[in-house]
This record gives structure tokens, C-alpha cells and sequence, in this order.
């Protein structure tokens, strides 16, 4: 059988296979559309993470998520992303997904490439990038069958970024041009860095010079007792220690300032413009939009809102942004993949209890220690953000042309 006989025989099958996709019960929301496939639950909250982003730069923008599994579990926490189960690969599903939708860009992660949907694409002209590409994912055992599909399916793409370069000997091998071949490394969640008031930094820098200081942020009110045991069994070594508390909901406050009177700690509370003095032992920290700060000056930061069930943990990548070591409990179902990632890199620990969490802060509280994870947390983030800054260029740059074409 020849190459073209192979495709289309391929084509043909694909035409006469399965049936008609249903349509969508959700509308194409005005304005640009990128339709974004993610082939793992990993790559799927990466791209709502990207489209976090893109939302941020570019208003009205929506990005379609679409998997092979069920709903990502961070679907909710971004109002600009659409999720869609992907249509089977064939002409007829995929002809019915793309009428419906009318992506602008289509934006496929790692690879399981399905051919009948990305030719139809092709044909609609819309324009193809598959990045984060890697080997596992590019293998099929259908490409014996039809040897010229491969070169064919490649071929669609204006760009190819790869994990690595043995992921990008192999598409260059089935056929992929080498001008639109490049190695970029993981598409990984890049982190953001806060605003923060820089005088005020220097001020509190200036407060608490030399004095052991860790963060437990975003906590909810069940989760308060555990930390101000760690903070009272870490107090017995280290006597000048700092805690600054955060709570996740600030409707909170007043409930946490009353534990903290009755237990008899030394407080400053934040919100009533009250600086540390050397006494000092808690610092309330009961106003928004100031986590930049609390991240810069802590070196260990434990992320709350993840020790107690029915919780699900808060985003790693803010302390990870300004070098502050993690901590972290069990219940982080959300944002488990972040996490993941930085436990590997030797950048988070886990905790379940006030014993876990007192051992953890006490061994971090060293600046030694708390540098190691600091440094290795921020590796992770400044990684990630690369690959994820020229996703998002490439992305935006390609917009801006098709507009300019209109």
C-alpha cells in the first residue's frame, strides 16, 4: 500500500466510523476561543493555569479544555475556561465539535494525536501547535498501519515544542520539518510574583532582622490550634520566633484574634497599623492583597487551608515565587500536581499533625535548612514560568495576526 493509499484509506475509515458527536449543550462564548487539549490530568491543570493567564492579558478571551478523562478538578477556579470531553476521532465527531466551536487556535499538549480531529482542523485553518511533546505520549502502534500519517499529522502543526530532545529526534524522525521543531523543556505551571509594598518590606526586614520567622497561610479557624502548638513547641527552642498568620477567610479574624487573647499571646495585629516589637509573638496579618509581602519575608511557609477534610489546599506557586520554603497537609486534591512537583524537587514537605508540622518548622527554621527548599522551590517556579511565558506569546502573537487578517 502506498503513503497516499494509507491516508486515504485512513480517512475513509475515519468518515464511515463511529457517529455523529453530540453538540455541545454549552454556546461558543463570544470573542477569541483557543481550544486546548490536554492528554493527563497534569497537563489539564496546566492549561488552566495558562488560561489564568491569558484571561489577564488579553479581555474576553476563553480557552475550551479538552481531556479524555473526566472534569479537572480545578475547572471551577477559572471563569474563562469551557471544558468539553474530546470528540471521538472521527470525520464526522470531529466536524460537528469544530462547527460548533469554532476555535481560533488549537493548542494540543504531549501528544496521543488524533488524526481525523486535527486534519479537520487543518482544513478549517486553524492554526496548530503542539507543545510539551514527549516521547510516551508521540508513540502509536497504529502508525505501522498507515506509515504516512505520521509525516502527514506533523506536518499540520506551525509549531512543535518538545520536552526533550530524544521527544524531538522522534517527531523529527516520523517526519516533522525541522524548522518547526524546538526543545523547550516541561510545560509546567510558571509562578507569579505578588505586589507588594517595597518600603514596608524594608521596614519589617529592617523589625525582624535575625529573628526565626515562619508563615502559616491562608488557614482556616479549624486548622489554628495545630499551628499555635507548632509555634509554642518551636518557641521553646528558638525563643525569639515569629509566627504571622494569615487567614483565609478574614471573616475569621475576630474569632482567631479571641483564641490568641485567651492563650495570651503577644500580637501585633496588622490591620491596626501595629509593627513587631522584639516581644512580639504572633502577627495577625488581617488585610488583603498583601501576600507578596508575607511570602518575601518568610523563609518557611506553611500553606493552610489543607489539614482539615473538605478543604483542598491552596496554590504552592505563591511562596515558591519568593523563594519561601513549603509546607503542606494532606488535603490538597486541587492543586495535588503542583504540589507533587515540588515535593519531588526537594522544595515541599508534607504534614498531617501539630508533631509533623512542629518537626518540619523546627529543622526549616534554621536559614540553612529553609535555603535548600527555598532555592529548589524557585527553580521549579522560574522553569516553569519560561516554557509557560512563550506558550503564551506564541499564543497571543498569533491572535494579534488573525485579527489583523479579519
Amino acid at each position: 500500500m502506498s503513503r497516499s493509499l494509507s491516508l486515504a484509506a485512513y480517512l475513509a475509515y475515519a468518515r464511515r466510523a463511529g457517529r455523529t458527536g453530540d453538540i455541545p449543550d454549552q454556546a461558543r462564548p463570544p470573542g477569541p476561543l483557543i481550544w486546548a487539549h490536554a492528554v493527563d490530568a497534569a497537563r489539564a491543570d496546566t492549561l488552566v493555569h495558562l488560561a489564568e493567564r491569558l484571561a489577564s492579558q488579553r479581555q474576553g478571551l476563553h480557552l475550551l479544555l479538552t481531556t479524555t478523562s473526566k472534569t479537572p478538578v480545578r475547572l471551577d477556579t477559572a471563569g474563562s475556561v469551557l471544558w468539553q470531553s474530546v470528540p471521538e476521532d472521527n470525520i464526522p465527531a470531529a466536524e460537528t465539535f469544530l462547527k460548533h466551536w469554532r476555535p481560533d487556535i488549537c493548542l494540543w499538549t504531549g501528544g496521543d494525536l488524533k488524526p481525523a480531529l486535527l486534519i479537520c482542523a487543518a482544513r478549517q485553518n486553524i492554526p496548530l501547535y503542539l507543545v510539551d511533546a514527549d516521547e510516551p505520549n508521540l508513540e502509536r502502534a497504529s502508525w505501522r498501519w498507515f506509515p504516512d500519517m505520521p509525516r502527514t499529522v506533523l506536518g499540520l502543526f506551525a509549531e512543535i515544542l518538545t520536552r526533550t530532545e530524544g521527544a524531538a529526534r522522534l517527531v523529527r524522525r516520523f517526519g516533522a520539518p525541522e524548522r518547526i521543531v524546538s526543545v523547550t523543556g516541561a510545560f509546567q505551571e510558571g509562578a507569579m510574583t505578588l505586589p507588594f509594598n517595597s518600603a514596608e518590606r524594608e521596614e519589617m526586614a529592617g523589625l525582624l532582622r535575625s529573628r526565626p520567622l515562619w508563615l502559616a497561610a491562608k488557614i482556616q479557624k479549624a486548622e489554628l490550634d495545630t499551628v499555635l502548638e507548632t509555634h509554642r513547641e518551636v518557641s521553646r527552642l528558638a525563643h525569639r520566633s515569629l509566627l504571622i498568620i494569615v487567614p483565609d477567610d478574614l471573616e475569621d479574624c475576630g474569632g482567631i484574634r479571641a483564641v490568641l487573647d485567651a492563650q495570651g499571646w503577644r500580637t501585633a495585629i496588622w490591620s491596626e497599623g501595629e509593627l513587631p516589637s522584639e516581644t512580639t509573638q504572633v502577627i495577625l496579618a488581617d488585610t488583603k492583597g498583601e501576600m507578596g509581602l508575607w511570602y518575601r519575608l518568610s523563609p518557611v511557609t506553611f500553606m493552610g487551608s489543607s489539614l482539615v477534610s473538605g478543604q483542598y489546599g491552596r496554590d504552592p506557586n505563591e511562596p515558591a515565587a519568593h523563594g519561601s520554603a513549603i509546607l503542606y497537609g494532606p488535603n490538597v486534591g486541587r492543586y495535588l500536581n503542583r504540589y507533587s512537583r515540588y515535593a519531588e524537587a526537594g522544595a515541599a514537605r508534607i504534614v498531617r499533625d501539630s508533631q509533623t508540622l512542629t518537626a518540619a518548622v523546627q529543622r526549616l527554621i534554621a536559614p540553612d535548612q529553609a535555603a535548600v527548599m527555598a532555592h529548589a522551590a524557585w527553580d521549579v517556579a522560574s522553569k516553569g514560568a519560561a516554557v509557560t511565558d512563550r506558550i503564551q506569546d506564541m499564543l497571543l502573537d498569533r491572535l494579534d495576526r488573525l485579527e489583523a487578517e479579519r
